[in-house]
């Protein structure tokens, strides 16, 4: 972590970027980028100039003679005219540099960093910017990568086609749960920042540091006072060396660890620089768009032959030119939509035996497109789909409110069960703010993942279970975590059968807004009372059920579910569903009894979608209902409709009776 004072230097920086007339934050962030870089270029050189005079070895220079002043110990000193020109004409070409005599930590940038363009406009926002940038602890490995964490978390803007920067706590979990080694080859075909890949490196170091390897350091406030807890104690920061680590696994780390892909230039430079200030020497940072058919035919070999571990936050939106998109990708699913291409190529990338971490929006899960089935269909046919876990919907606030979850798979086998665990708490707030509140479950997520298979785990209703591929089989390979961590339990004992053997479905047949009050036919809409309209769509019983959400907003809700026995019409917004030629009367009104009262336990896990929720007919037709006795269906039927037909008595004596007081409350204004 990093103090106060420092976070009060990149705050003020920060500042006159923006009062400089600079205010796309991702345009901040790779300019101080470029300054940062110039600067540690410079650092190393001058490590390696100290390290050659004492071990008289030679080394590869950063910068030739004719170079020397645009080293950062020089250019740091001039006038804010010579400064902007020396920055805008040399050593921004300097950067945009790919021969091969450029530094080893140049190489990482090279083929991103062509179009390389200085951005800043004035001249005192420059001396300004150089003078913070040179007070930074960049020489400080263990504050750096912290340091450029807290910069990327000025990103409050989300880029084009749902790209939103994942929450370093959401990634800290991920990581954890999947535990990476020393010899992992790991990768993120949607880099972005590099988040998911810097976490990781920290979680190696902190997995392969002794006891005696752990520095520590107080944490200070924004005046430089040591912060204590509730019993005065001095908090502390843990500095983890990573001593445990072999050079030769050190090498491993350094060059072939960590892989990232994206098409964003700018991303990608910010990516490379916050693995580097991390402390990774070269990490394998690649212009690629992952989708296109060109991908293959590019990417290094280590991505041939397949990724041990894959974390990825792909794009939640967009589509793309079908003719630009891997055939290889379009036979496993044959869509435009780039959320479902980007799980299908993540499957490819693995070796066999790897595992991915990547988090999806709910429509992945729950889409009923014959793409998204046939994905779900082969997700868990051909691999081992570990778990689902479904995240609250503001995870990605302040950029937006979607409901997303984490899929973890291992490729290759197929699957037995899957684990659904809900989250509801992730340490913040729901709101742009993002405060932290107490109770996060992160840790426990963890724990239990880990955990899931021991002997003494226990599921726990409506929060956390296994799925066994039966069950989803028979839900047509719907993976939406609602239907399976509902807290509703059918009784046991009793036999279950699902709609679809006794009643038939589909859509009413009129828009609600076209009803009359002139016709005879009773039109029946999403209101407790029906209107009227002039010609009927159905005769004889049945059960009509509301298919969007009653108060709307993303949230699932149903008010009212009629039974109807006679002519009548049906508003296109209900399903109708009426019985088979075998099913009899009362097990219609059996079926009507039993989905009114169970209706949040039973329909309401079925409503899918973000801000327009809503059912089908579909869904509804595969739901199951249990089958009791049919004089125990007769004794509750005939006790529900009598108690209702007496509530309706009543209320129609409670209307004439309203209508008698208004129409003398008429008689006593007017004679009076």
């Amino acid at each position: 972590m990093i103090t106060g004072p420092l976070k009060s230097k990149i705050d003020k920086l920060w500042e006159e970027f923006w009062t400089g007339g600079i205010t796309n934050p991702l345009t901040v962030v790779e300019q101080i980028t470029f300054l940062m870089y110039a600067r540690m270029l410079d650092m190393n050189e001058q490590a390696d100039e100290k390290r050659s005079a004492r071990t008289k070895q030679p080394f590869n220079r950063r910068f030739s003679d004719s170079e020397q002043h645009i080293r950062w110990q020089n250019l740091r000193h001039l006038g804010a005219e010579e400064l902007y020109k020396l920055v805008k004409d040399e050593l921004f070409p300097y950067f945009s540099k790919t021969s091969d005599d450029v530094s080893p930590e140049g190489a990482i940038f090279n083929e991103f960093m062509k179009d390389a363009q200085l951005m800043i406009q004035k001249q005192s926002l420059l001396v300004k910017a150089v003078e913070m940038v040179n007070d930074l602890p960049l020489e400080n490995s263990d504050t750096k990568g912290d340091l450029y964490e807290y910069l990327l978390s000025k990103l409050t803007t989300a880029g084009i086609n749902g790209q939103f920067r994942t929450p370093r706590h959401i990634i800290r979990a991920m990581v954890e749960m999947m535990d990476p080694d020393v010899t992992s080859q790991i990768c993120d075909p949607s880099t972005g920042t590099g988040g998911f890949l810097s976490v990781s490196y920290e979680y190696l170091l902190q997995k392969y540091t002794s006891a005696e390897g752990i520095d520590r350091e107080p944490v200070l406030d924004g005046d430089g006072n040591v912060q204590c807890d509730d019993s005065g104690k001095p908090l502390e920061n843990l500095l983890y060396s990573g001593d445990l680590i072999t050079p030769e696994q050190r090498s491993h780390i350094d060059a072939h660890m960590f892989n990232g892909f994206d098409f964003d230039a700018t991303m990608l430079r910010v990516a490379a620089m916050n693995l580097v200030m991390h402390g990774i020497k070269q990490p394998g940072i690649h212009y690629q768009d992952t989708l296109s058919q060109n991908f293959k035919e590019h990417y290094p070999q280590k991505a041939k032959e397949g990724y041990d571990l894959i974390f990825a936050n792909p794009p939640f939106k967009g589509s793309l030119d079908e003719e630009d998109v891997c055939p290889e990708l379009l036979r496993k699913v044959k869509t435009k939509k780039t959320e479902l291409l980007f799980v299908a190529l993540i499957e490819r990338m693995l070796k066999v035996g790897g595992r991915t971490a990547t988090i999806v929006p709910l429509g992945v899960l729950e889409g009923e497109s014959n793409a998204h089935k046939k994905l779900r269909e082969g997700l868990l046919k051909n691999n081992q789909l570990e778990a689902v876990i479904a995240l609250p919907h503001w995870i990605f606030k302040p950029y937006a409110s979607v409901a997303t979850a984490i899929i973890i798979l291992t490729k290759g086998s197929k699957t037995e069960n899957t684990w659904f665990y809900q989250l509801e708490n992730d340490g913040f707030s729901d709101g742009a703010n993002k405060l932290p509140i107490v109770g996060s479950e992160l840790p426990k997520l963890v724990q239990l993942f880990k955990n899931r298979n021991e002997s003494d785990y226990s599921p726990e209703l409506g929060k956390h279970r296994f799925v066994p591929i039966k069950e989803i089989h028979e839900n047509n390979f719907d993976l939406c975590p609602k239907i399976y961590l509902r807290k509703y339990q059918y009784p046991e004992g009793i036999r279950l059968n699902k709609l679809n053997e006794y009643f038939t479905g589909c859509k009413g047949k009129l828009a609600a807004a076209e009803s009359t009050m002139c016709g005879e036919v009773d039109f029946i809409t999403t209101s407790s009372k029906f209107k009227k309209c002039a010609n009927a769509g159905f005769h004889g019983q049945a059960i009509c059920i509301p298919l969007v959400s009653s108060t709307g907003h993303g949230h699932a809700s149903i008010n009212n579910i009629h039974y109807y026995d006679g002519v009548f019409q049906a508003a296109s917004i209900l399903g109708v569903f009426q019985p088979r030629e075998n099913t009899t009367s009362l097990f219609v009104k059996y079926t009507y009894v039993y989905l009114l009262t169970h209706k949040d336990e039973i329909l309401i896990p079925y409503m899918k979608g973000a801000a327009n929720v809503s059912l089908t007919v579909e869904r509804i037709l595969n739901i199951k209902i249990p089958i009791i006795d049919e004089t125990e269906q007769s004794v509750l039927v005939e006790r529900f409709f009598d108690i209702s037909e007496s509530i309706a008595s009543l209320e129609k004596k409670l209307d004439v009776a309203k209508s008698q007081k208004n129409l003398l409350i008429e008689e006593i204004k007017a004679s009076i």
